[in-house]
């Protein structure tokens, strides 16, 4: 028997309890029959020349992806087309005009705040958090020890967050 035809008997034989379990997470039927025929169809054209040792459950795996995705796109749309939906907020994505002042008002707080640091502190913090350095690189640029980068950087959140609080 060939690997398609294993494959084949394979889905024929569990296609009822994999139409059932898609259905379960779709919740309808017919869309859960489709699933499963994406579902064998990519297993057929993914898994060509090698032999699984679970295929059944490799085939369940893929069913629960392309099951997770369906769910994901029709709510997209059910949104996009919900006659009472809020169209400027499914039209944008975006926080609003006063969050956008609020946070830009924070970041000028933190910015002056880092001003305020010692050198080392700054370079240590900037480097953690804007640059996203690890600590040992952090040490290794400042010629510091990995627990005075980490003082340094945690001293520098502090005051940072001492600043927003004012």
């Amino acid at each position: 028997m060939s690997y398609s035809e294993k494959n084949l008997r394979i889905y024929l034989d569990h296609r009822v309890e994999l139409i059932d379990y898609a259905t379960a997470i779709v919740g309808d039927r017919s869309q859960g029959e489709d699933v499963v025929q994406e579902a064998f169809l990519r297993l057929k054209s993914s898994a060509v020349d090698r032999s699984l040792d679970e295929p059944v459950r490799y085939l369940r795996r893929i069913i629960r992806n392309l099951a997770i995705d369906w769910i994901r796109r029709s709510g997209i749309e059910r949104r996009r087309y919900d006659d009472n939906a809020d169209f400027e907020a499914v039209a944008e994505d975006r926080p609003s005009q006063e969050d956008i002042l609020a946070d830009r008002d924070e970041l000028r707080i933190v910015i002056d705040a880092m001003e305020e640091l010692p050198e080392r502190t700054r370079i240590a913090l900037h480097m953690h958090r804007f640059e996203g350095c690890k600590l040992k690189e952090i040490a290794s640029h400042l010629g510091i020890s990995v627990a005075l980068a980490h003082a340094l950087v945690y001293e520098g959140l502090q005051h940072c967050r001492k600043r927003l609080l004012i």
